[in-house]
């Protein structure tokens, strides 16, 4: 990421989805959680916000969580299906 300030991800379990916000911008990674299975359906960063290392921070730290409560993971969307492929430390969790 180019910003210097570090991204202000939370946690919203009622909805499924990491979030943070940039230069007024949502930016999320959803998911769906079922049977120690985190689903992860769709990652979005606004076009104007790309290739800023979002989206990789926002899957980053779903990834962390869901290592650090003990799930698998199953990537539905392109970009974390990738995104693992690319990190090979996230390969264990790979449901």
């Amino acid at each position: 990421m180019s910003d210097t300030k570090p991204l202000d991800i939370v946690h919203r379990p009622e909805i499924g989805r990491f979030e943070t916000t940039v230069d007024g911008l949502r930016c999320e990674a959803d998911y769906v959680l079922q049977n120690g299975v985190v689903r992860m359906t769709h990652t979005g960063v606004p076009r104007a916000l790309e290739g800023r290392g979002i989206a990789a921070a926002l899957v980053s730290h779903a990834l962390g969580w869901a290592r650090a409560e003990g799930h698998k993971v199953q990537p539905l969307c392109s970009y974390v299906v990738a995104y693992m492929r690319r990190h090979p430390e996230w390969q264990d969790l790979q449901a």
